[in-house]
């Protein structure tokens, strides 16, 4: 990941870096010191190269002193002995910068260039989401009805904008939302996360709106007393918790990952494992057969790819980070089973669907 990139004799100056210890320094975009990876990956890194100009030879030395959890970079450039570059970067800044992207040489016709040339075009063409949107309205009132395609199509909606929220508050530009027939819908950006915490804010948020549009249908329900309401607000409920499951690609798979790839320590997986175990364990003592199911299949992919996080370009979480993560997303996912537990006990053939689903 992309450490700073600060402006020396110039030239653009980048520092790269990976919590595997691993360093490189550019300079006008040329590689010119590199330290290997090392089990030491805090603490203060030194940098030397030496550049030509006017037949005289001219030594920089770039040092830094970094911590990783939580972020905090400090930085010194000195050419000839003599401080001209100073400064400090968290994780804010991080969040927030656009690292350097490598220009790519022209590849000749392929298929594939051809695939990747008509995505670009079908993400950038406005008039498909609408042609996108209508398609899942025909094809959901075809399988069911209109009223229920309607009622599901904000579903996806809301819980898409959650994640486009996330998106903007993180400054990155977004493309939109694009509703796809019988796969859901996609909330799209051209920019590329640089922190754990992006990663784990995104994801949830799409949930969370999906739990405050089941919540205001809850209260909807109270008001009125129209069963429209209640299986809107459970089926709803049903969506988004099928999202949070761990398991990749979904929502939930990249927030228990970013989780766990931010444990340094044994200890911390550990403490990872024992946190899924008595998420397992409650799951199948309320009879959630299904959520316990794959919530430890989810568990054993990340444990399984645990041991590749130091090459990660993404800024790990902090320890509060970590600890807040989890709540969030363990609260979030009690609240909406509860949701559905609730409607479940109504006496509703219908409403009791969501909970028989997670039971079977």
């Amino acid at each position: 990941m992309e450490l700073f990139n600060i402006t020396c004799l110039g030239k653009p100056l980048r520092l790269e870096g990976s919590l595997a210890g691993w360093q490189a320094l550019y300079w006008d975009n040329q590689l010119v010191s590199q330290l290997a990876a090392s089990a030491d990956n805090d603490g203060e890194k030194i940098h030397t190269f030496q550049l030509t100009a006017n037949d005289q030879i001219i030594t920089v030395d770039v040092s830094s002193s970094l911590s990783w959890q939580p972020f905090n970079i400090d930085y010194k450039v000195a050419v000839d002995g003599e401080v001209v570059e100073s400064g400090s970067r968290n994780e804010k800044d991080i969040e927030r910068q656009q690292p350097e992207v490598k220009p790519q040489a022209k590849q000749k016709f392929s298929l594939i260039g051809l695939g990747s040339l008509g995505l670009k075009l079908f993400k950038s063409a406005k008039v498909i989401k609408v042609v996108l949107a209508g398609a899942s309205v025909a094809a959901y009132s075809w399988l069911f009805s209109w009223q229920f395609a309607l009622a599901l199509i904000a579903c996806l909606v809301v819980h898409e904008y959650g994640h486009i929220r996330a998106m903007k508050y993180f400054g990155m530009k977004t493309k939109g939302i694009y509703l796809i027939p019988f796969m859901g819908g996609l909330a799209l950006s051209d920019e590329k996360i640089n922190t754990r915490w992006q990663d784990v804010v995104i994801s949830i948020m799409g949930p969370t709106f999906g739990l405050f549009m089941s919540l205001a249908a809850l209260v909807a329900y109270w008001v009125t007393g129209n069963v429209f309401f209640a299986g809107l607000a459970t089926f709803n409920a049903l969506l988004n918790l099928f999202n949070l499951l761990p398991i990749l690609p979904l929502d939930g798979g990249h927030i228990l990952k970013s989780i766990s790839f931010s444990m340094n320590s044994v200890v911390g997986l550990v403490a990872c494992i024992a946190g899924a175990a008595v998420g397992v364990y409650v799951s199948y003592a309320f009879g959630l057969a299904l959520l316990g199911f794959l919530l430890l299949i989810g568990s054993a992919e990340i444990i399984f790819e645990w041991k590749y996080r130091h090459h990660s370009h993404l800024l790990p979480l902090s320890r509060y980070g970590q600890i807040f993560s989890t709540v969030w997303y363990f609260s979030t996912v009690a609240a909406l089973v509860g949701v559905i537990i609730y409607f479940a006990t109504k006496g509703d053939e219908m409403l009791a669907l969501p909970l028989l689903i997670l039971q079977s």
